[in-house]
């Protein structure tokens, strides 16, 4: 069985620009705090937002050029390659993103979407669950981690983890053992 994740809504790409958009103005841990990675850093979410990959990608590597450490650009750049459905690619750039802020929720969850996908299912659990350690009411995390545990065969598990998300999350209806979830998915470039 093939199974395909719940999507975020489209306002959780706007209140992540408007959360990296705050955290550039402000500063942020996690950087230098280099002007110049900064600056690169924003003018990548910007493009990326404005959907001009290319010129995100560019600018996500400036900012890796002046903070080598860059949790956000490495994230970033994850997002890109997972959209263009470069798994490999997009799995080792959240790793980079996770070495640099092991409790980097959207990064471990993404990396845990993409685990799924390839079949690597308990490490996919034990993701969800890292990511639901750092925030207990993650819908889609339960949601996800749910659908995983099915596969695994965990069902009274599964049972209480979709129950979970869907007292979280109304709209997260737990699907029959046969039916296929929509898709899920972290993408928004984040800061």
């Amino acid at each position: 069985m093939m199974v395909v994740y719940h999507r975020r809504l489209m306002t959780s790409r706007v209140i992540a620009l408007v959360f990296g958009a705050v955290m550039i103005s402000c500063g942020s841990p996690g950087t230098t705090g280099t002007g110049g990675a900064d600056d690169a850093l924003s003018r990548g979410l910007q493009a990326h937002a404005a959907g001009k990959l290319d010129e995100a990608t560019t600018a996500y590597f400036e900012t890796l050029a002046k903070d080598a450490k860059n949790k956000f650009a490495f994230y970033n750049l994850g997002v890109i390659a997972q959209g263009q459905n470069r798994a490999a690619a997009a799995e080792a750039y959240y790793r980079l993103a996770i070495d640099q802020d092991p409790k980097m929720g959207s990064a471990l969850f993404n990396l845990a979407i993409l685990r799924a996908q390839a079949g690597a299912n308990q490490e996919a659990a034990d993701l969800y669950r890292r990511v639901i350690a750092i925030d207990p009411n993650y819908a889609a995390a339960h949601f996800n981690l749910g659908l995983i545990l099915r596969l695994l065969g965990q069902n009274a598990e599964a049972q209480q983890e979709l129950a979970t998300a869907q007292r979280l999350d109304a709209k997260l209806v737990a699907p029959s053992p046969s039916a296929s979830p929509a898709r899920q998915s972290s993408p928004s470039p984040t800061r």
